[in-house]
């Protein structure tokens, strides 16, 4: 699969029906809460992507029973016992899954659990800080080692964790994931201030309320979380992917077609589509889905700052700039989240996108990186056309927004490093081919012969 490019020629207007996929970001931190218990669980709607496949590996290797109907998006798992807590370097950098182990397992064993280091895109700056500290003030000790080539984690509470206050000193979405797994199994009560309450927070809450946690949600970013006394068996349907929807969304808009998106839950966009209103793009909220497509000139002239949600999700903010790249007027963008989430301009550049970076915040968020000459903000000026380009793919959503723009491209692009895609995407080449672009999946070596 490393030998696998993509082919794009673009310079078509994209119509027809697609659906989005179950989320990412959801489903495989719910396959780490079923460690949780030892009852079974039945998940739908599970994407058939490279990041479950990896998540079920890791839950196997210690000890997880799973059947993964991947034709169907059923998966069931149950973990009646843990046979090892050491999780294997191998997995190392493979994703952001391992240190939420650590969470979901300190409450069912007494034995030290040990977990590679945190992988997963390279956007930024991802500390584990918030997570340690949130454990340890609940009664767990976590040891940094070196280990080989690679660092590891070693965790474990002999003597029980016991409920407390958390105040995150960021509203972290993983360090709130592993904080609310740990609570579950913490003696009394735990509350969590300043927790992350994204969607996907929300769809792990609701699991875990079915599972047997009693846990509730203020409206001032507060969690409670009371110990569980007893596990119940869960089917869970895993809720519609925000972001893969707000992709396929403006592909259509940006090609001047016409998409329903089949899935897409207006509830978790209502931020998103307000800056499509706001920069002229329409859309139809139906009951299945919504439907996108232009009703006239793109207008630019758009001020967006990526924040926590309900804020402009920074996962929105790539392709989202490829569609300021066709719209009139200058638009300026601010990253709050990660500091080196634009490392994607430089070839938007080289296609014809006038973008212009900036270390100051060009923006009235509070930021964390005010004055740490980092490139976060971003000045993108249209309409301007885009052209061919040969492109290697550095993450995840980058990966799309490239291939948004082959596909605003009327010329040939090839597209490598396309394992990113398949790590969030599911069947995003047959997707995208359905709705007319012209895109197909070659090997390397067919590229070179044709060039």
């Amino acid at each position: 699969m490393d030998n696998d490019i993509l082919r794009i020629k673009g310079g078509i207007p994209l119509e027809g029906t697609v659906k989005a996929a179950g989320a990412k970001n959801a489903v495989t931190k719910l396959l780490v809460a079923s460690l949780l218990s030892n009852k079974k669980c039945i998940f739908y709607n599970v994407p058939n992507i490279l990041e479950v496949e990896v998540t079920i590996d890791l839950c196997r290797e210690i000890g997880s029973e799973i059947q993964w109907n991947r034709e169907e998006g059923i998966l069931e798992v149950q973990t009646r016992s843990l046979k090892t807590t050491y999780i294997p370097q191998r997995f190392s950098g493979a994703n952001r899954i391992p240190i939420l182990m650590i969470g979901a397992l300190l409450g069912r064993t007494e034995e030290a659990i040990i977990v590679p280091t945190a992988g997963g895109c390279k956007i930024g700056q991802r500390p584990v800080d918030f997570h340690i500290q949130a454990l340890e003030k609940m009664g767990a000790t976590i040891e940094y080692r070196e280990m080989r080539k690679e660092g590891a984690y070693f965790a474990q509470a002999h003597r029980g964790l016991k409920g407390c206050t958390i105040y995150l000193p960021f509203p972290s979405v993983g360090a709130t994931e592993n904080t609310i797994l740990a609570a579950t199994r913490a003696k009394g009560t735990t509350v969590i201030k300043n927790a992350a309450i994204e969607p996907e927070i929300i769809d792990l809450i609701l699991f875990l309320q079915k599972l047997g946690v009693t846990i509730s949600v203020d409206v001032d970013r507060t969690i409670r979380i009371q110990e569980a006394h007893q596990f119940y068996e869960v089917e869970h349907h895993v809720l519609t992917d925000r972001i893969e929807a707000a992709s396929l969304a403006m592909v259509a808009i940006s090609t001047k077609g016409r998409v329903f998106v089949e899935g897409a839950e207006h509830h978790n966009m209502i931020t998103f589509l307000n800056t499509l209103r706001i920069l002229g793009a329409g859309f139809e909220v139906k009951k299945n889905g919504i439907e996108f497509f232009t009703q006239g000139a793109l207008k630019g002239g758009v001020h967006i700052e990526t924040d926590v949600h309900p804020g402009f999700l920074t996962d929105w903010q790539q392709p989202y700039v490829v569609l300021l790249t066709q719209a009139h007027g200058t638009s300026v963008i601010h990253e709050t989240i990660y500091e080196n989430r634009f490392g994607y301009a430089h070839n938007l550049k080289e296609m014809g996108a006038d973008i212009e970076l900036y270390t100051h915040c060009l923006g009235c968020k509070e930021c964390r990186f005010a004055a740490q000459n980092f490139h976060h903000s971003l000045i993108v000026k249209g309409p301007t056309p885009l052209s061919a380009k040969d492109i290697a793919i550095p993450d995840l959503r980058a990966g799309f927004a490239y291939v948004m723009a082959a596909l605003l491209a009327p010329e040939v692009s090839h597209i490598s490093n396309i394992a990113y895609l398949d790590r969030g995407y599911e069947n995003l080449v047959g997707k995208l081919a359905t709705l007319g672009a012209q895109i197909e999946r070659v090997q390397k070596k067919e590229v070179a012969i044709s060039k």
